[in-house]
């Protein structure tokens, strides 16, 4: 038996560019920054006061105000990701045998907010007014659990954290467990919320995020030679992936078809990447395999492209080495010139915008890009948005620790 074919038949996303998939691809076709001044904490000490953060997202809107409170803030941006993923899909997940629906959700540092929260109030008032919901809030399966219990599902549940790769790997998991019988539907893709004083302090302690505090809209540039990190930034993408024969039968509009997907990892230095792009190279080229592709069947990539100085060069060397001759012919874009860097939750909110590039034929621009590094010289699709069309797409995503996930998706 051959495998069973996956499609994507639903999508949900909570972004700096709006709370909705619409709001989301409206603004990155339309080449508009998500980026801003930090406002969630008072950024005097900090090297970076800037971020991209889901200014307008009320989760009351999704979730009860009492849920709300039980809940940390990155499992608020799962939850109503896949409310609107699975009202999306159209399902109707009471009339199925939920033993047949799963959850896999993909999130770098899980719940960093509660647990700083607790931290500073151990410390300033003891042990005694640590609040009993913070290991349910804080645990990085916190996404995927309160998901399934929105739901009621019943099938295979998991959570994955490989850092910035880890909505990607969950995408990855949930293509192979519905390709071998496990379940019908999978409820996937990442989610982060670390827009915090932690994070951003230790992100600054590294050296890794942009200081362009003078001007958040342009801060964003990847690919481009006067790039001096990446902006951290929070929210959520989720999708419903589903076996073709079932989303057929129940007359879906059926988006795209999950066509491969390829995993590796560098095993060389914990955070800074592969120089010689091997690690990544290898992670496209079997998901070109597994999606029974070459590499000139490929319309358009949507890079890991975070804006750091290392990890684009590695990036492009990666796809050259995957993509041989073809490379250069393929458009390459970084929607995370847009966005910022999502860190656990980019890989979801990426496949989102590789599928409306097939949808809409019509590739996000790499904002930003204003002096090409000579290093980076593939063809980004700079500054504007492009009309091409567009039937099957890869989507990478890298993750310290030295992670690759990379997932190709196609027209039907």
């Amino acid at each position: 038996m051959g495998k069973r074919r996956v499609v994507i038949t639903g999508m949900g996303a909570i972004t700096p560019l709006g709370s909705t998939v619409d709001e989301y691809w409206e603004g990155l076709v339309s080449g508009r920054s998500g980026v801003g001044p930090l406002t969630q904490f008072d950024t005097t000490q900090y090297d970076t006061k800037i971020a991209g953060e889901c200014r307008n997202f009320d989760p009351t809107r999704w979730i009860e105000a009492k849920a709300c409170k039980r809940i940390d803030r990155f499992a608020q941006f799962a939850l109503a990701g896949a409310i609107d993923a699975v009202r999306d899909s159209g399902i109707d997940l009471g009339a199925m045998d939920l033993f047949r629906v799963g959850v896999i959700i993909g999130s770098g540092i899980g719940g960093i907010f509660e647990l700083q929260t607790q931290y500073l109030r151990l410390i300033q008032k003891g042990p005694s007014k640590i609040s009993a919901f913070t290991i349910p809030k804080l645990m990085v399966n916190a996404g995927s659990g309160n998901i399934a219990i929105h739901f009621g599902t019943r099938g295979p549940s998991s959570a994955v954290a490989t850092a910035c790769a880890s909505a990607s790997n969950a995408m990855a998991d949930a293509l192979a467990c519905i390709r071998r019988g496990d379940a019908d539907v999978l409820i996937t893709g990442g989610s982060e919320a670390a827009v915090i004083e932690i994070s951003v302090g230790a992100f600054n302690a590294m050296h890794a995020l942009s200081t362009r505090n003078d001007d958040p809209l342009h801060a964003s540039r990847p690919f481009d030679r006067d790039r001096d990190g990446f902006i951290i930034s929070e929210g959520a993408g989720v999708l419903i992936f589903e076996e073709y024969e079932h989303a057929r039968k129940r007359s879906a509009r059926i988006y795209a078809e999950v066509l491969g997907a390829g995993l590796s990892t560098d095993g060389g230095h914990i955070t800074q990447p592969d120089e010689t792009g091997t690690g990544p190279a290898f992670a496209m080229k079997r998901c070109i395999q597994d999606a029974g592709l070459n590499p000139e069947q490929i319309d358009y990539i949507n890079a890991h492209g975070t804006s750091t100085v290392l990890g684009d060069i590695a990036e492009t060397q990666a796809i050259k080495l995957a993509l041989g001759s073809a490379a250069a012919k393929i458009p390459v874009s970084s929607t995370k010139s847009a966005t910022g860097h999502l860190l656990g939750a980019s890989g979801g909110i990426e496949l989102i915008a590789c599928v409306k590039a097939i949808q809409n034929g019509v590739l996000p621009p790499t904002i930003n890009l204003e002096n090409p590094d000579p290093a980076c010289d593939l063809d980004y699709v700079p500054n504007q948005a492009r009309e091409v069309k567009v039937r099957r797409v890869m989507s990478n995503s890298f993750g310290f620790g030295g992670h690759n996930a990379c997932l190709i998706i196609g027209q039907i």
